[in-house]
């Protein structure tokens, strides 16, 4: 299994995933700046999309978009509790936070990250996710992680995304429920290691 990656990019989603799972993985760096690959191969012939994450399995196979990518992950290591059962309600919670963090957090950035984006549009990006986070910070409320006391491939997410913040001028500082589960998710020896992995702590 192969895990297309960018340093700090949303694929540390995934990477989480793997390391929580204990799946064995090779990692293979996918710089989003230059799509070419440390061998030279141009990325684009292996992800006509050209973005990351990338999951390539054992036959071939290759999965897109990190919120499919991480239920896949959480479904071949069922004994970890990364994702509830398929066909109960709380799966669908799942399926309903990772929609949330996709549409809402992490195309939320988008414009922080846009060269081209006026300060009127980073202004308003910046207000519109401070809404957005402040409503997770309210659901996070006597809470351990998203979905409760159990660990899921949400909160991989969650905790993704909300690592851009201060390099884009979002402040947190008013949101103590979800600076409190940054910290414990954060805490994770798994967590750790793939941010050790991308360069992203020492």
């Amino acid at each position: 299994m192969k895990l297309y990656y960018s340093p700090g990019a949303c694929s540390l989603s995934p990477h989480i995933a793997l390391r929580e799972a204990g799946i064995a993985f090779e990692p293979v760096k996918a710089p989003t700046k230059t799509h070419q690959l440390d061998d030279g191969t141009d990325y684009y012939t292996i992800n006509p999309l050209g973005y990351v994450p990338l999951l390539e399995l054992d036959d071939g196979t290759r999965l897109r978009e990190g919120p499919a990518i991480v239920q896949y992950i959480a479904d071949q290591a069922p004994l970890k509790n990364l994702a509830p059962a398929n066909g109960t309600l709380a799966r669908y919670r799942l399926q309903e936070w990772l929609t949330f963090i996709g549409m809402e957090i992490h195309r939320g950035f988008g414009p922080l990250f846009n060269p081209a984006s006026t300060d009127e549009v980073k202004d308003a990006a910046r207000d519109r996710l401070a809404s957005r986070l402040k409503w997770v910070d309210g659901e996070l409320a006597g809470k351990q992680y998203l979905m409760g006391d159990q660990f899921t491939v949400a909160d991989g997410y969650l905790f993704t995304t909300t690592n851009w913040a201060k390099m884009t001028g979002v402040d947190l500082s008013g949101f103590a429920n979800l600076l409190a589960y940054r910290e414990r998710v954060g805490a994770r020896p798994a967590v750790q290691e793939a941010m050790r992995a991308e360069g992203l702590m020492k």
